[in-house]
């Protein structure tokens, strides 16, 4: 037995773990519309989608262990069609969320032999947003390597704990152990955040004459020698290639990682993330938060059909909101809340969704390029992040505010998928 390394990285702020834990084990192990086995068979189809064998080879044996079929594992013409007809909202909410409509709700909900409730799907789309959304917090904080190819050994085998983060509770003896161990971990670097700080001071300072336009024909220009792409709705810089220069996975024999042994578990592999909005292409549609918002909308939707487990996404998200601890903004002589917003907004940018009330040209002064390049591939294409850009994204970080940066990672991607889910059953149901 060993802590799970999901579990040791979020241990960095334990009360965000204690959050997780319960959402995790309610959605894996409580009451609900689906069964236990489907539960995890549907984790599987969610992680393979990004290639993610850590979360893939965990609920292989849930799977198992909860009784499940072992010829399901031999891929998706093994399963039941009901559950094979929810591989095209996994696809679409793993890659492009935007492009989920009512009609994806509908063919799932027709009469037939294997229609799903309401309650079945708001289960089955709850789970695959959580493990979307964990896959890219497995690859940003480099479980993903370390587990299976040799990673940057940055997490340690522990004589603690049980093999399945689930069944980690607050309770059990091994979390103040791991308090204990965080505490004593020397990690972190003690650079100070200057150029954060200074960005920052830099925002509040600023009056009403700033000349947006012409700084954004200035980064079109200057980001096209860069590999960088400026979206004209919000002027927010896009690296059109989060990846470049930087090696993707490797295993020890120094050969490029695929996904082969996960392809039974997808079809259209092919298919991934566009970016929401190019610069030659028409204004897109964009999904604003003044329409439909979790607190307006989602939250009362979900809870309805799946009880309690708005209440459990709700507390996850203003926990991770309002994560005050961290050294990242104590450093900084502003208010925490600026940076942290800067964030979430900008990972919602990429997924189309806007805020009215927010100025997006603070994203390009808070947050750096590299960090953005980092975040961009975490949440987009968390299966070609590897530990050099992970070292090498903004080094005046502890290794305890990178995984708070990956915490925000993990629930504004959560909270975006949810968003266009819940917003295409509510128009199925108008």
């Amino acid at each position: 037995g060993r802590l799970e390394a999901v579990t040791q990285q979020m241990g960095y702020h334990p009360q965000y773990l204690d959050s997780f834990l319960k959402t995790q084990h309610y959605l894996m192990h409580m009451d609900g519309p689906l069964p236990f086995d489907c539960r995890h068979y549907i984790a599987i189809m969610a992680a393979a989608r990004h290639q993610c064998r850590y979360l893939v080879n965990l609920h292989v044996l849930q799977f198992l262990r909860a009784g499940g079929d072992p010829q399901w594992l031999r891929g998706l013409e093994f399963i039941p069609p009901k559950l094979r007809n929810l591989n095209e909202i996994n696809k679409i909410l793993a890659h492009r969320p935007w492009l989920i409509t009512k009609e994806h709700i509908e063919k799932l909900l027709k009469i037939s032999e294997w229609s799903w409730s309401l309650a079945e799907l708001v289960h089955a789309v709850v789970l695959l947003a959580h493990c979307h959304a964990l896959a890219s917090f497995v690859f940003g904080c480099g479980c993903e390597q370390d587990e299976g190819l040799g990673g940057r050994g940055s997490l340690k085998p522990l004589s603690l704990g049980s093999p399945c983060f689930c069944e980690a509770t607050p309770s059990n003896s091994c979390s103040q152990e791991l308090l204990r161990i965080n505490r004593k971990r020397s990690l972190d670097s003690c650079m100070e955040l200057d150029s954060l700080r200074e960005r920052m001071q830099r925002i509040h300072v600023e009056t009403e004459g700033r000349e947006d336009m012409r700084l954004l024909q200035q980064d079109r220009e200057e980001g096209e020698e860069q590999g960088v792409e400026v979206c004209v709705q919000c002027g927010i810089e896009h690296c059109s290639d989060p990846s470049a220069g930087l090696s993707p996975l490797a295993d020890t024999d120094g050969e490029v990682t695929g996904a082969t042994n996960l392809a039974c578990y997808m079809q259209d592999p092919d298919f991934g993330y566009q970016d929401f909005a190019r610069r030659d292409e028409d204004q897109t549609q964009v999904f604003r938060v003044q329409d439909y918002s979790w607190e307006d909308h989602g939250f009362s939707l979900v809870n309805r059909l799946y009880s309690d487990i708005g209440h459990l996404l709700d507390e996850k998200f203003r926990m991770v909101d309002g994560l005050q601890s961290s050294a990242m903004a104590k450093r900084q002589g502003c208010e925490p809340s600026v940076f942290k917003r800067g964030i979430w907004n900008y990972i919602h940018c990429m997924f189309g969704i806007r805020y009215d009330d927010y100025d997006y040209a603070e994203v390009n002064q808070l947050l750096e390029r590299m960090l953005k390049v980092y975040i961009k591939t975490v949440t987009c294409y968390p299966e070609k992040t590897n530990s050099e850009m992970f070292d090498r994204f903004w080094k005046q970080f502890k290794h305890s505010e990178k995984v708070h940066v990956n915490l925000l990672i993990l629930e504004a991607r959560m909270q975006a998928e949810l968003l266009y889910a819940l917003q295409a059953i509510t128009q199925y149901m108008i």
